[in-house]
């Protein structure tokens, strides 16, 4: 029986309804302050805590709730002979029900111009005790935290005059996932307040569910997308679909991919094309319709069915080619009009507008692994302080830009990779092999006649000459990689022996997932 119902929320929605048929069920209301005034408003008879407590709010509010007789009512088990005696001897009444959410923490840390000190007033301490109280005594007590759970208990209330056992489980395990997202969520907050970037030894992680998918990489796997609370500028998370079916898990990922790769060319308009998560398609030119002729006819049959990211505007023009094939997404920070009446002629295209979408910083990757997770620090950088010319003859200065084109898709190509450039087009990519040599014969192979006279880029050292034959004979002229091999003598020999430019970078960019 549900006799006595403790009411305190910020989060008003529903809540009249809910305490007025409460009080037609004979229950009586506790509450304080705002949720107090919003109910005897209404005309429900509430009683305030202090009548309870026997102790005014003091601290501007900050005390209310935090007394022996809120907290001896909710803690009380009923069945315990000796706890029952205690609230009698103290003259304390259970309570049975309690209905609270928290201080508005998150929406307050997200609103432009939030203060430090407002964020710290919005930190709630009587309310997540009250619901961890009430919580580990569920079996006595019904604990509310998420209004969309009014329903449910009012109509077991209607139907059996109490509320299950089963029901009052479940919402005490929602009540500690919540106050831990809750407590997780203040702690990253203070974490970057004051520039915390280590590891510490325990983690805990706040992300919102954006999204259910369809399935996951197959059919028969199930797949959410989940969010950062506050997601970096220029993410997808942030991105707004104007039109297309609803984002797949593999379309996520492979989208993410396209722009990781895009913010490597924030210095003029380029077009970037994924196919499973890697680069098959990269182009930069004045004008993005020219970047994407130059991307599709690098290589017109991977792009089929993939993700097109640009750091500029897509106009009409670029629509009308992009139209003519199939792609599963475009990406980009803003679409003429005429583009979009084009673009969304086709059904199933989604088409994403993402501002800021050049911007990129620091931060951390994770991944999951069976019983761990990985984490590590983003990998934004791309060159060492200086490039170092390790071969008698020097790149011209068009090799030179188009190393550091190559170096850049190499450095977001599953490794064993392979990346090879001309005229600042991605004309060949190798992509996840075993062997160096075997990214490079087909990279070599996919690339055909454009090869010649190009450049390329591989994410590691070359720990034999093999590499640098195969280059010369495809007619490659410059090279880019990290050097450090013990071998890489070998390497500059064949190099000087070809005619070959080699840079080293000092850089290594394995991407193993």
């Amino acid at each position: 029986m549900i006799k006595r119902a403790l009411i305190s929320v910020s989060d008003k929605t529903g809540i009249v309804d809910v305490a007025r048929e409460l009080e037609e069920m004979g229950v009586e209301i506790i509450s304080t302050g705002g949720t107090k005034k919003t109910l005897e408003e209404e005309g429900i008879k509430v009683i305030s805590v202090e009548d309870v407590t026997g102790f005014p709010e003091c601290l501007n509010g900050r005390v209310k709730t935090l007394h022996p007789g809120v907290m001896a009512g909710l803690l009380a088990k009923r069945d315990n002979e000796e706890h029952m005696q205690h609230l009698f001897d103290l003259s304390i009444e259970p309570i049975d029900m309690i209905i609270v959410n928290l201080y508005p923490f998150k929406n307050t840390i997200l609103r432009e111009g939030c203060t430090f000190e407002e964020a710290i007033e919005n930190i709630d301490i009587g309310g997540p005790t009250m619901l961890r109280a009430a919580a580990k005594n569920f079996q006595d007590v019904a604990v509310v935290i998420d209004p969309s759970d009014y329903d449910v208990v009012l109509g077991e209330l209607r139907e059996k005059g109490e509320v299950s056992y089963d029901t009052k489980l479940n919402l005490a395990k929602k009540v500690f996932m919540s106050t831990s997202y809750y407590d997780t969520l203040i702690a990253s907050y203070l974490r970057e307040q004051v520039g915390d970037d280590s590891y510490p030894e325990t983690l805990t992680l706040c992300y919102d569910k954006a999204q259910d998918l369809r399935y996951g990489e197959n059919p028969h796997q199930d797949a959410v997308f989940y969010k950062e609370v506050r997601p970096m500028k220029g993410s997808l998370p942030l991105s707004k679909q104007l039109h297309g079916k609803e984002l797949s898990y593999n379309n996520i990922n492979d989208t993410n991919g396209a722009l990781e790769i895009l913010k490597e060319y924030s210095d003029e308009p380029t077009i970037v094309a994924v196919k499973h998560a890697n680069p098959c398609g990269i182009a930069s030119d004045a004008s993005i319709a020219v970047a994407f002729k130059k991307c599709y006819e690098a290589d017109p049959q991977s792009i089929f069915g993939g993700i097109i990211a640009s750091n500029e505007e897509i106009d009409e023009e670029t629509a009308l080619q992009i139209s003519n094939i199939f792609i599963e997404v475009v990406v980009a920070p803003s679409y003429t009009d005429e583009a979009l009446k084009i673009l969304t002629k086709k059904k199933n295209i989604r088409i994403l507008q993402l501002d800021d979408i050049k911007h990129n910083q620091e931060g951390k990757d994770i991944k999951k692994v069976m019983g761990g997770l990985l984490m590590q620090a983003r990998d934004t950088k791309l060159l060492s302080d200086e490039l170092k010319v390790v071969t008698k003859r020097q790149p011209t200065n068009k090799e030179m830009q188009d190393l550091i084109f190559s170096w850049k898709a190499v450095k977001h190509t599953k490794s064993n990779a392979i990346s090879i450039a001309k005229d600042k087009i991605l004309v060949a990519n190798g992509p996840g092999q075993v062997s160096r040599i075997w990214a490079l014969e087909n990279a070599v192979k996919q690339g055909g006649e454009s090869v010649k006279g190009a450049v390329l880029a591989s994410d590691a050292f070359f720990p034999f000459d093999d590499c640098v034959k195969a280059a010369y004979e495809a007619g490659i002229t410059a090279i880019i990689q990290p050097g450090g091999s013990i071998r890489d003598e070998d390497s500059i020999k064949a190099c000087n022996e070809y005619g070959i430019a080699m840079v080293f970078t000092g850089v290594r960019h394995f991407k193993h997932s």
